[in-house]
């Protein structure tokens, strides 16, 4: 990602969140659980048109759907906090986080199918008993795991700062270091490269990083646990009136739907954090990273422990 877009991909992110802190986004929130309502309606009569066999009827339930979607990420929820927050914890690209933002969004989706045909088709729960499930169950689940990826990013930056402090990166060799590390200190020949033997400060190509399947898996399980709900009223509906592959076909188009303010949430965040550390010397952003790791991941096992006490 080039400078250029550095900075004002930050300023952006800094204007939303002192819109959030003002206030501002509390109206925007309102607007979008009113939309909801509104598309649900309006859900409600594509799915009638659908069982009726009118035309073009699957493609306005779609529209609908992905519109739903849109409203639902809008709104309050846990799914733009986790990949917002880890995209400013950890120095990941843009790339591999969006995609992980789109999976999420898509196994919040094929939960809520399973849990749905599952439900129905296993234990005969009725639409109530599945709402209430999915409340009960799948909410404190959600929050927990959450919690947890926030506990873990504060280890994970709490281990950073501590192997920062204790040499490992760029310090200064120790009493029992000499004649072994220090043995290049007054030869002006030495160079201090990749092969030089040396432990340094990583450099950001070394920061940036996906951390691996665990990081991909815990946020995708982080996100997807708990379906949303507009998605099981119409996996239901369209069960009940015979015609449930429209129901799981716009199941996913809510699902993408939610990915693409997802996304843009997860392209805020890695902006930010670029943005912020683009005027910095390597050496700064590898003492600054792990503070940031572990203020991050404080705020959201925080958020999400408040979270599942309210839902227990």
């Amino acid at each position: 990602m080039s400078r250029p877009f550095l900075i004002p991909g930050a300023v952006l992110a800094a204007l939303v969140a002192l819109l959030w802190l003002s206030g501002g986004l509390g109206l925007v929130e309102r607007q979008a659980i009113d939309a909801q309502r509104w598309v649900q309606s309006a859900l409600a009569g594509a799915i009638r048109q659908l069982r009726a066999g009118h035309p073009a009827a699957l493609a306005g339930l779609l529209g609908l759907s992905f519109a739903y979607g849109v409203f639902h990420a809008v709104g309050p929820g846990h799914g733009k906090m986790l990949i917002g927050g880890y995209g400013v914890a950890t120095r990941v690209r843009l790339g591999p986080l969006a995609v992980i933002a789109i999976l999420s969004s898509l196994a919040q989706a094929t939960v809520a199918v399973v849990l749905v045909y599952a439900g129905i088709a296993l234990f005969g729960w009725t639409r109530d008993r599945l709402v209430d499930g999915a409340d009960q169950v799948t909410a404190p689940v959600s929050y927990a795991i959450v919690a947890l990826i926030g506990v873990w990013l504060m280890l994970r930056g709490w281990r950073s700062l501590r192997r920062g402090q204790g040499g490992g990166l760029a310090a200064a060799p120790g009493p029992d270091a000499v004649g072994t590390h220090d043995h290049h200190a007054h030869d002006p020949a030495h160079v201090h490269d990749e092969h030089c033997g040396h432990a340094h400060l990583p450099t950001p190509a070394q920061l940036s990083r996906l951390t691996g399947w665990r990081d991909a898996a815990a946020l995708i399980a982080g996100v997807a646990v708990r379906p949303c709900t507009g998605a099981l009223f119409v996996l239901i509906l369209t069960w009940q009136m015979g015609i449930g592959a429209g129901g799981i076909l716009a199941a996913y188009a809510m699902g993408l739907g939610t990915a693409l303010v997802t996304a843009g949430v997860a392209a805020m965040a890695v902006w930010a954090r670029e943005g912020t550390f683009a005027s910095l010397p390597a050496g700064a952003i590898a003492r600054a990273a792990p503070m940031l790791e572990i203020t991050v991941g404080a705020v959201i096992a925080l958020v999400a422990a408040r979270l599942l006490l309210a839902a227990i």
